[in-house]
């Protein structure tokens, strides 16, 4: 009878400690087997507090050397084939092989203006809580998810559900949430929230605030994936606007540790329906498989064990920089980027990477530059009397020159200007109060730094030579610009300040000029080059005088 009533309170406590925790019945995971422990601890002592006869002492002693193994496996077992210092080799090459980029331009598209991302997580966040506040009713029943980035109908957004902020709200809306929101990554004003898709209205039932059969994690468990690895739970749309959860799967390679993403999950956040995918086979408009902190450990374990566990004098070891970013290249693929810096080094790097976020894809490219952080203490020194926060930057090619681009933020989060820094050389910076402002400033500082012969391939530059109809001048930012109306061109506006030319002071209405211009199809257009074709170099005055 006793011997019944302890496998009772045994399979009692485990059901309960797997419904509620939902360890992963596979080797190499820790929930189970620590789970194991718990109840057999549990079985001990109230075998021990029964204890009257021989076979009960003997079915105590049991437990005791079940227990034992088990520990044995959660400790020696995990250490034995878990451990770097002995499976140094095996870390090192999970990031798979790197190749080694030469053309930046080329992998990383030119981008237009307009598509450039100023708008970072935490903007996004307020002016998704702004948009919540909107409508108390609902502000009061839901919280936001996270935001992540993504590409819908080739524009980037921040999108986040709308989930249940407690157990009683989810107990009174079981139909789930009414939606998602959308923030562009580009203009502050493009903000929606959504609540139905072609007439039906959305109700997120699956997600991670739920609670019992409909929380996200739970759901996958009962439905076939108890002995799997899954991950990253990441709320993204299709090209339609419909919901979904893309779950990673992954696979541990080296013991208890190593982490591969192997493929993907799938959830329909309303109906609960799951596909599984590899990862090839995973829908194209889903930007994002390899996770951030798989990623980053295996890149740090990459640079780390490059010479083996044993490297005291630290040869040829890189790390990555303090975090990665999010960038999207000119074959439309997502990629993780990071700069590599030597182990010691502070603000200088060998190099970055780039890492394609569905495949994990590596390309690094040798390249001395500055570090993110370097790159956000130089934007802020710009306007250090403003006393602005920076966003950590993004990478961008900028006319073929790596470019780190970052937001400037007052202290109550509202951006107030935009900041450029040559990832190569980080005193090369410019600043302005909107995007447009920035590029043209930065233009003029790459010019300033003989940086003007730079890889002309991704620009699309043009001449004119044309009389000059209309001159002016203004300052903006401490700088003077020259604006100049020419013949041929009556519906553009040129503008260059003397970064470009000393010619331009002087220019004159009816003179005669040759333009060099990046042709980016807006009103107001950057010289890259100016010649006033009336004004005679100095050889050619000295020569008519003799």
């Amino acid at each position: 009878m006793i011997f019944i009533i302890l496998c009772i309170i045994a399979l009692l406590t485990l059901g309960t400690g797997i419904y509620f925790f939902l360890p992963t019945f596979a080797y190499g995971y820790f929930g189970l087997p620590f789970l194991l422990v718990v109840v057999l601890l549990l079985l001990f002592s109230v075998s021990r507090a029964v204890e009257g006869n021989a076979p009960q002492k003997k079915f105590s002693g049991f437990i005791l050397l079940i227990t034992f193994f088990v520990i044995s496996y959660l400790t020696i077992v995990s250490f034995v084939s878990t451990a770097p210092i002995i499976h140094a080799d095996d870390y090192q090459v999970l990031l798979g092989k790197v190749k080694e980029g030469d053309n930046f331009a080329k992998q990383i598209s030119p981008i237009s203006v307009e598509e450039i991302r100023t708008v970072d997580q935490a903007v996004a966040e307020r002016l998704g809580d702004k948009i919540l506040g909107a409508k108390p009713a609902l502000g009061s029943q839901v919280d936001l998810g996270e935001f992540t980035i993504q590409q819908f109908q080739g524009k980037l957004y921040w999108v986040a559900p709308l989930l249940h902020s407690g157990f009683f709200k989810w107990l009174d809306n079981r139909q789930g949430t009414p939606g998602y929101v959308m923030v562009s990554a580009t203009n502050e004003r493009d903000v929606r929230l959504v609540q139905e898709i072609d007439g039906r209205p959305l109700n997120i039932r699956y997600q991670p605030n739920a609670f019992f059969g409909d929380n996200l994690k739970r759901h996958l468990f009962f439905n076939g994936y108890a002995s799997k690895g899954y991950t990253d739970y990441t709320f993204e749309i299709d090209e339609k606007g419909c919901p979904h959860w893309v779950i990673t799967q992954y696979e541990k390679k080296v013991g208890f540790s190593g982490k591969e993403a192997i493929g993907t999950i799938i959830v329909n956040p309303e109906t609960g329906a799951q596909q599984a995918y590899t990862i090839t086979e995973t829908p194209e408009w889903v930007d994002r498989i390899q996770p951030y902190d798989f990623v980053k450990e295996q890149l740090s374990d990459w640079g780390e064990f490059v010479q083996g566990y044993w490297n005291f004098s630290n040869e040829n070891k890189l790390k990555p920089t303090e975090g990665m970013s999010l960038v999207f290249g000119a074959d439309g693929k997502s990629y993780w980027y990071t700069g590599l810096t030597s182990v010691g080094a502070d603000q200088g790097t060998v190099g970055f990477m780039l890492i394609d976020t569905r495949s994990k894809d590596a390309t690094w490219f040798q390249q001395i530059g500055a570090t993110e952080t370097a790159a956000m203490s130089s934007a802020a020194g710009k306007v250090q009397e403003k006393g602005y926060g920076v966003t950590f930057p993004v990478t961008y090619n900028i006319n073929g020159i790596p470019t780190y681009v970052m937001s400037l933020k007052d202290r109550g989060g509202l951006v107030k200007m935009i900041g450029m820094v040559s990832v190569e050389d980080y005193t090369i910076v410019g600043v302005g109060n909107n995007i447009k402002e920035c590029l043209r400033a930065y233009k003029n500082a790459v010019n300033s730094k003989g940086h003007l012969n730079i890889p002309s391939e991704n620009k699309n530059t043009l001449q004119l030579e044309a009389k000059v109809l209309r001159v002016g001048s203004d300052v903006r930012n401490g700088n003077m610009n020259f604006y100049l109306v020419l013949t041929g061109a009556e519906d553009r506006i040129f503008i260059g300040n003397t970064m470009i030319s000393n010619e331009l002071p002087v220019t004159q209405k009816g003179d005669f000029v040759k333009v060099t211009y990046d042709d980016d199809l807006s009103q107001l257009v950057d010289l890259v080059d100016f010649n006033n074709l009336d004004i005679k170099p100095r050889n050619e005055v000295q020569t008519v005088e003799n």
